[in-house]
């Protein structure tokens, strides 16, 4: 079996300058920190940023915001960090808002290897703008893409050293879309077990799509 424990170290120097990464959590649930902090030490640059939101100015997702690491940011959220509402204002950081059950959808589509779905949501809005609109049974639908990333930061409760992954609680939120929609998943792990400690009733994420695995 391979092994996927890297240290951290080992799993930054997979993640290049201008690449697209997903990184997951809710505000301050289930976000890799460690991993994070890693990006921050190497100084990873010009990256296109995928998350439900960017945390705040100390913690999570905005700490590369506040470092201008992140070129452009594809999220549903900002409200918690000034930093990432002042670089959007003066032109300094390319954001695009999507609604935060949509970019969820998007990820599961593409993990699903959709080519993508129909939402009523952003109709009549500038959400809408340069989507293809659609008319179902009278009803206006905007037709949505899956979104994809080169490389998947996500952070596991616990994980068995071939990856198969169980969140605590809120924590699971983005972990396990964003675990099939990615072409590296780098896993940072609070706990690492043996394979068959984990009871399968727990397990979210197969190991089959985790790469690489981190001790938190």
């Amino acid at each position: 079996m391979k092994n996927k424990v890297k240290t951290r170290a080992e799993a930054i120097d997979m993640i290049h300058d201008g690449q697209t990464l997903m990184i997951s959590g809710f505000t301050f649930a289930g976000t890799p920190e460690g991993l994070i902090d890693g990006l921050i030490e190497k100084g990873v640059k010009d990256i296109t940023l995928i998350s439900n939101d960017t945390g705040t100015a100390e913690f999570g997702m905005g700490k590369l915001i506040v470092n201008k690491l992140v070129k452009k940011l594809i999220t549903s959220h900002i409200g918690l960090n000034r930093e990432t509402g002042r670089q959007m204002t003066a032109g300094e950081l390319d954001v695009t808002l999507i609604p935060q059950g949509t970019i969820a959808e998007r990820i599961r589509t593409a993990g699903a290897g959709l080519g993508g779905f129909l939402t009523p949501t952003g109709v009549g809005t500038i959400v809408e703008e340069g989507k293809q609109k659609l008319t179902i049974d009278g009803r206006d639908y905007l037709l949505e893409l899956p979104l994809r990333a080169e490389v998947a930061l996500i952070k596991a409760w616990k994980a068995d050293k071939y990856g198969n992954l169980t969140y605590r609680r809120a924590a699971r939120n983005f972990n396990p879309l964003m675990a099939t929609a990615a072409d590296l998943v780098i896993v940072e792990a609070e706990e690492i077990v043996e394979v068959g400690e984990l009871d399968p009733e727990i397990v979210f994420t197969p190991g089959c799509m985790v790469d690489v695995i981190v001790q938190a």
